[in-house]
């Protein structure tokens, strides 16, 4: 075995190992999971510049003119499309352009080798006039489905078949490891065919998906430019270059051109404005600042007196404010007398 072969040995068993954490992790979004993808896609890189250095496969040969165990460099296009596809990337369309044509060259190394069905090949080249044609999708919603199922069936035998084969892969002889080989190029041809299927669905879907709004920076510097020949040409909309006369004055000069900010309200949107307020009057003053303006307009009296209804303690030294006291209090009595309770009341006497 020469050092190149050696090499790609080595290379490919370690893409392997690579290949097979990534698809056991779901952590798609985590900084270690794409550090982890970015390596084996530079590993099944450089399986690929050898491959081609030592011209591993021609277009002259048959699958039969291949050993057994340097079929599985065929797949390392395949895998590393798969892997392509699960980069992320704001230009989620060139990913998929770059994943689509690592599957096509997978699929024209199959096509050489005479792996591909007639519907792969009309798959693989829709606009050749010589490639076999497929028969046609069935229309019907039922034919479709026993499409899909028979297609789902030879998967699932393949993933069977690769399972107990693979289960000692050391322990297989030769004609047990072709069958392990070949039925690995199988399922690979199958999965880049509902790949391609699945990249061109998604490529019309970004195509029609609306166009990213310019860069903020970009708009900004625009904005800028905008503003500048503006003021070359003596008007500015900015609120700060405005003299203070114009302020509050008119709102339009007579050529028409706004000379302080505005904004237009029309009945609707006063009652947008008014949705989520209170639908009662709320309080606009404390109790206290209240009681104040009431003792500002008289409302509160304060410090005693006659109007405040409260009776002063007598004094006993002032003889005249009590023979006063004494001679109103004297006066009632005597109006009492003369006028009983009830003495005014004659409309419903007998």
């Amino acid at each position: 075995m020469s050092e190149n072969q050696e090499s790609l040995r080595s290379l490919y068993d370690s893409g392997e190992r690579l290949r097979k954490e990534i698809e056991e992790s779901y952590d798609y979004n985590s900084p270690a999971y794409q550090q982890k993808l970015q390596t084996a896609i530079r590993t099944y890189q450089e399986c690929k510049k050898l491959v081609d250095q030592i011209s591993l496969f021609s277009t002259n040969e048959s699958l039969e003119d291949v050993v057994s165990s340097e079929i599985r460099y065929m797949l390392i296009d395949y895998h590393f499309a798969d892997l392509t596809s699960k980069q992320q990337s704001p230009d989620r369309a060139s990913i998929l352009k770059l994943s689509k044509f690592l599957y096509m060259r997978f699929l024209n190394l199959c096509d050489a080798y005479d792996l591909l069905s007639n519907y792969d090949r009309s798959v693989l080249h829709p606009a050749d006039p010589e490639a076999p044609k497929a028969s046609p999708a069935p229309i019907d919603a039922a034919a479709r489905r026993n499409e899909k199922i028979a297609k789902f069936k030879l998967e699932k035998e393949l993933k069977t078949k690769i399972d107990a084969l693979a289960q000692n892969p050391h322990l297989l002889d030769e004609d047990e490891l072709r069958k392990l080989q070949t039925a690995l190029m199988s399922l690979a041809i199958m999965k880049s065919i509902q790949q391609l299927e699945m990249i061109e669905l998604e490529l019309d879907i970004l195509s029609k998906a609306p166009k990213i709004e310019e860069n903020p920076v970009t708009r900004l510097t625009k904005d800028e430019r905008s503003r500048d020949r503006g003021s070359r040409d003596g008007y500015n909309d900015k609120l700060d270059n405005i003299p203070s006369t114009i302020k509050g004055g008119p709102l339009l000069s007579q050529d028409g051109k706004p000379l302080r900010p505005f904004t237009l309200l029309d009945s609707r949107e006063r009652l947008k404005q008014g949705v989520f307020k209170s639908g009662h009057n709320l309080p606009t003053m404390t109790i206290d600042e209240y009681l104040e303006e009431e003792r500002k307009r008289g409302g509160i009296i304060e410090g005693g007196g006659e109007k405040s209804g409260i009776r002063s303690e007598p004094d006993e030294d002032n003889h005249e404010k009590a023979d006063e006291e004494t001679m109103k209090a004297r006066e009632w009595d005597e109006f009492k007398e003369a006028n009983p309770r009830g003495s005014g009341n004659t409309i419903n006497r007998g």
